[in-house]
């Protein structure tokens, strides 16, 4: 297929396209959207099953783009519930393209890609698997769920949960209202800025040991917890030396200090647990050897 070139899908169909894609625009309602990233071949577009009406597909100047023509990012919020489509699509695309998609209902899977990121979402959930470039998702009520995500990782949600497994990126900031995080921090080679709020949802986090970042976490109505005897837990504290659970905070320096974690909620508890040190690890009893957080 040549570049500016246009369909329009209204049954199940594959395209292949010849010419260099380097940024890919992918908006849908219900359904499901699978993007991978790689080294072979040109990139191809699979619609396995499509219901209601036509999927507009373009390729213009090195831009992929999948949707609808009713579709657009401007009023992306407001068509909670109101979809009547469905299309699943698979795109497999050159491993450095730059992605936005976009969900309404449906849920998406995107995966080995190093290019930037940015997804969108209203109650559709998301699935990240090995991206190495930055992340940026927003979401009403949709989950995101990430595995090996090495690039910086934003992410900001009414009431959607994060969870990050195996993460090593240089930064992760994540806002939510009532959603729950959890992350687990594999070792890295450079120190981590993790910045985590939420009002009433709860937070958990797997720190890498050894551990190189200086630690605060704080809640207003919930209970806090840590496995590491080098941080700072208080708090009101009740008889038989338990807290209350009014409030509580964990502080305090592990290794040198060098990254940083903050997390902060209103009404959900915190919990600090440690991470089995990793076989790469040559001491870990010093908090400042080894791989750092």
């Amino acid at each position: 297929m040549s570049a500016g070139s246009q369909w329009s899908i209204t049954a199940p169909q594959k395209l292949t396209f010849d010419d260099p894609v380097s940024t890919l625009d992918v908006r849908i309602a219900g359904g499901t959207v699978n993007v991978v990233g790689t080294d072979h071949g040109p990139a191809r577009l699979e619609v396995s099953e499509i219901d209601g009406p036509a999927l507009k597909v373009g390729h213009v100047d090195g831009t992929l783009s999948v949707g609808y023509d009713d579709l657009s990012w401007k009023g992306f919020r407001k068509w909670l519930g109101q979809w009547n489509r469905t299309a699943h699509v698979t795109l497999t695309v050159p491993v450095g393209t730059s992605a936005t998609v976009g969900v309404i209902g449906g849920s998406a899977v995107i995966s080995a890609l190093a290019g930037r990121a940015e997804l969108r979402g209203v109650s559709g959930d998301f699935t990240l698997l090995g991206l190495t470039g930055p992340v940026r998702a927003e979401t009403v009520s949709g989950r995101i769920e990430a595995q090996a995500v090495t690039g910086e990782l934003r992410f900001h949600s009414v009431s959607g949960d994060l969870t990050v497994i195996e993460c090593s990126g240089p930064s992760v900031r994540a806002e939510s209202v009532s959603g729950d995080m959890v992350l687990d921090l594999a070792p890295a080679p450079k120190c981590s800025d993790i910045n985590l709020t939420t009002v009433s949802g709860e937070i958990a986090i797997r720190l890498p040991h050894p551990a190189d970042a200086e630690i605060e976490a704080s809640t207003a109505t919930g209970s806090v917890s840590s496995g590491f005897d080098d941080l700072r837990v208080s708090g009101p504290w009740g008889a038989g030396g338990t807290p209350s659970g009014s409030w509580g905070r964990i502080t305090g320096r592990l290794g040198a200090g060098n990254g940083s974690l903050k997390a902060t909620t209103v009404s959900g508890a915190i919990a600090l647990l440690r991470r089995p040190p990793s076989e790469d690890d040559t001491d870990t009893t010093d908090g400042t050897q080894g791989k750092v957080l």
